[in-house]
């Protein structure tokens, strides 16, 4: 340090050359401290819900509308989690019940159901819900990998959850997943 402070005084310069590098690795090191708070602003907008009394998400583009459950066609011999089928606008979509899917507290039918439309590419069908409580925006650096109240299937279907307890269910898992897609014949 003190042979830097004595060039300095005889009046030292730094060659060009020098200059270029002290300002690369300035602008190297600036650059490096802003990438992470950038990270902290990415945000991902869902669509909270209820299902027996927990609180879940997920992510809005995935979500193509929310309809009131009106009426439910049942479908036979269908597994117990598809609870059947709805008449949207001339469309016919499966209607999936993901708390008997995440063998969750079935609670039964209420006037509250709602129905979240779910698409992406040619693949949609609708999840109920029991109450949709709102749309908000997650920073993705509040969205914890794990919990370890939850278990098995849930797990698989898990994008994360938030400090709040939000589970943040994986669309894209549920969208298609051979377990959930029924592809069976019945025989007369």
């Amino acid at each position: 340090m003190l042979a830097v402070c004595a060039a300095i005084e005889r009046g030292w310069a730094p060659s060009a050359e020098e200059v270029e590098r002290i300002l690369k690795a300035r602008a190297w090191a600036l650059a490096l401290e802003l990438a992470p708070a950038e990270a902290a602003d990415v945000r991902i907008e869902v669509v909270d819900f209820l299902l027996a009394y927990e609180h879940y998400a997920i992510e809005s583009r995935y979500v193509r509308e929310v309809y009131p459950l009106e009426s439910l066609t049942p479908v036979p011999c269908a597994p117990a989690f598809v609870r059947g089928v709805i008449n949207l606008r001339g469309e016919i979509l499966s209607v999936i019940d993901i708390k008997t899917f995440f063998d969750l507290p079935v609670r039964g039918l209420t006037d509250l159901d709602k129905v979240i439309v779910l698409q992406s590419g040619n693949m949609s069908f609708g999840i109920l819900a029991d109450a949709i409580t709102g749309v908000r925006r997650i920073p993705t650096a509040d969205i914890q990998a794990s919990l370890p109240t939850l278990r098995d299937i849930r797990t698989a279907y898990l994008r994360g959850v938030t400090s709040d307890r939000t589970v943040i269910l994986d669309a894209d898992k549920l969208l298609f997943d051979t377990n959930i897609i029924v592809r069976q014949l019945v025989n007369e």
